[in-house]
């Protein structure tokens, strides 16, 4: 499947596309574990663009035929998830020697999910994590992201919550990963 797309770093001017993919990912591959109005409650700080990964060369775009069909990332920055519009944001750098890298924002497109998007897209994030120097790597999953990432090595840690307008919250599992 693979030989039918390609993984490239994300450029600003794939914004617009990211921001029509990530509704239609999130509506589509998470309707069974979230609520209407809690996926319509996240869409845009939760689950939308965070444009410091781009910026910072760690976010990268799945295409096929010439449509971006996935993208995930990772960070050397301390927000943990969440998009620019996110209001508990750290962007400062995190200590590779001391503190673990995040994978952040991954989403594929509903009628291209279970092909080896996600896993292409985070191998390339943990040859990156490596190249800088991280020894271990921790993210917030969503719930149906729990399992993809636990098949890739991860623990589940401690679940919690994230507050959400009109009192909802969206559930979400810790995760983490140390390098060999």
């Amino acid at each position: 499947m693979k030989a039918h797309w390609t993984a490239r770093l994300a450029r600003e001017d794939d914004i617009p596309a990211l921001e029509e993919l990530i509704p239609l990912s999130v509506r589509g591959l998470r309707a069974h574990f979230y609520s209407a109005a809690q996926v319509d409650a996240a869409l845009g700080s939760v689950f939308g663009v965070d444009r410091q990964l781009i910026r910072d060369q760690t976010y990268f775009v799945v295409e096929a035929e010439n449509e971006i069909i996935g993208c995930g990332g990772w960070s050397k920055r301390k927000t943990l998830f969440g998009s620019d519009h996110q209001t508990n944001r750290d962007d400062a750098e995190l200590d590779p020697a001391k503190e673990p890298a995040r994978i952040r924002a991954f989403f594929i497109h509903p009628t291209r999910a279970r092909r080896g998007i996600a896993r292409a897209i985070l191998e390339e994030c943990e040859k990156a994590i490596r190249t800088a120097g991280f020894k271990s790597i921790e993210l917030a999953a969503t719930l149906p992201g729990e399992p993809f990432y636990a098949g890739c090595g991860y623990v589940s840690g401690e679940r919690c919550s994230v507050p959400l307008s009109d009192n909802l919250n969206l559930p979400i599992v810790h995760m983490n990963k140390t390098l060999r």
